[in-house]
């Protein structure tokens, strides 16, 4: 076999192959006995029929069909190692010439990983938020906790905001009452903004027996989207009494013994979450000035595919989830789909311009993923998909994933290392020091967030 290579842009090739018949001998051979596994001749016992009488039955050309079809992929592959390519995605395959008993020669053009030249990185400088911790925010922590032991007790009085009330609903479309449109002893508190838009004041100033009428548009359900005529009726009115903030609350609500601790304790959780979030937004704004150090090609079919593998997972999965169309979505999020079709494409040529730069990255360094890094790697993305980890894991396997989430741990540790050679420092000024874990733990995490709107 001979193959030559012609590059036709930075990002596809075409392929020229050419084939001497003496090595199609075996596709033949496989061709002959898979057609006397399919075929019957009265005369011949099942797949006994010798080739001379196949040709004349059924034809040479049928024959000669299924062994190209069948050797294509093998000579492909040979010729795309032969040239040291990384293809993206099927190649568009050409037969120029099948002469029988001679020769087979074909053309295959496909998408091309780029040549990258990564340049010097490590005078890249960016700015994080600081670490701060504020009363405001121990206070707020403390509150948010305090909510959680609420406790509600039924009163004789008209309902108010804060108040848990149990309603009754019948919502009506065009005046039908629709099927899915009744609901009794429903638990809601007044001013969490959940359920439905009018909601609020509807049942505020209402006491126990009372009802209102009012518009809405209905969240989900059979008529989401629709205009309803929604009649509550309050069954119950409850107030929420909070805990005091003293010695006793700490330990009902947590393993201290005074407010004291338990504060202590919120403002270290506070300053280690907020300073993953500083690795994290590190991360960001130092793979935002790399990209901008790399010329980076992206193949127009790549692109279109991510694109449309993004409009998928958004409109059939995440808005399908809550109960949304496009349009619904579009319109809550105040944007035109002129605005929505380009947010999309520049998202998609990020993505696939950080996986080719971290990916050459990986090469550069000669980063390897160890067992360790990866049963890490896969017990968070397991957390994250709400699936035990030894669930995660077969699936995983099962849908032969392990090379993806390999690729995922190796360009979180490509850009950690470019992180580590760049000058950070924070809003005050300050030059910031992140530990190697903090780093991989946080560039992995946006490398798996950014692989999962991929695909």
């Amino acid at each position: 076999m001979k193959s030559a290579v012609e590059t036709l842009n930075p990002t596809r090739v075409r392929l020229t192959v050419e084939v001497p018949f003496e090595e199609l001998k075996d596709s033949l051979d496989a061709a002959y006995k898979k057609i006397n596994q399919q075929v019957t001749v009265k005369g011949f016992r099942k797949g006994k029929i010798p080739a001379r009488v196949i040709d004349q039955r059924f034809g040479r050309g049928a024959v000669l069909e299924e062994a190209v079809n069948d050797a294509l992929p093998k000579f492909y592959t040979e010729a795309v190692n032969e040239a040291e390519l990384s293809p993206l995605g099927q190649p568009e395959v050409d037969i120029t010439e099948l002469k029988d008993g001679e020769t087979l020669n074909f053309t295959a053009e496909v998408d091309v990983r780029p040549a990258l030249e990564i340049p010097d990185y490590s005078g890249i400088e960016v700015e994080v938020d600081a670490v701060e911790v504020t009363d405001e925010d121990i206070e707020k922590s403390v509150e948010q906790l305090r909510e959680r032991f609420a406790s509600t007790s039924p009163v004789e009085r008209a309902a108010e905001d804060g108040d848990v009330v149990t309603i009754d609903l019948e919502a009506k479309v065009d005046g039908e009452v629709l099927e899915d449109g009744i609901a009794s002893g429903v638990s809601y508190t007044i001013g969490s903004g959940e359920l439905l838009d009018g909601i609020d004041d509807a049942v505020k100033g209402k006491s126990v027996g009372e009802e209102a009428t009012f518009a809405s548009e209905l969240k989900g359900g059979s008529a989401a989207g629709k205009e309803a005529e929604v009649t509550v009726k309050v069954t119950q009115v409850a107030a929420r009494e909070l805990p005091a903030l003293d010695d006793d609350f700490a330990q009902l609500a947590s393993e201290f013994d005074t407010l004291d601790e338990l504060k202590a304790d919120s403002r270290k959780r506070l300053a280690n979450m907020k300073q993953f979030d500083q690795a994290t937004q590190a991360q960001e704004r130092v793979l935002e000035k790399l990209l901008e150090l790399v010329e980076v090609p992206v193949p127009e079919k790549l692109l279109e595919d991510e694109i449309n593998t993004r409009k998928h997972n958004l409109e059939h999965h995440q808005l399908g989830q809550m109960g949304l169309d496009l349009d619904k979505y579009l319109e809550i999020q105040g944007k035109s789909a002129e605005e929505f079709e380009t947010e999309t494409r520049d998202a998609a040529v990020k993505g696939i311009k950080t996986q080719f730069v971290l990916d050459e990255l990986v090469k550069k360094e000669q980063l390897n993923v160890n067992q360790e890094e990866l049963t890490e790697h896969l017990m968070r993305r397991a957390a994250s998909s709400g699936m035990s980890p030894d669930q995660f894991a077969q699936a995983v396997v099962e849908g032969g994933q392990v090379p993806l989430l390999v690729g995922e741990v190796a360009r979180g540790k490509a850009l950690a290392v470019v992180v580590e050679s760049a000058t950070v420092k924070d809003t005050n000024g300050e030059i910031v020091n992140l530990d190697d874990e903090e780093e991989t733990e946080a560039a992995e995490a946006s490398e798996t967030s950014e692989e999962n709107a991929e695909g």
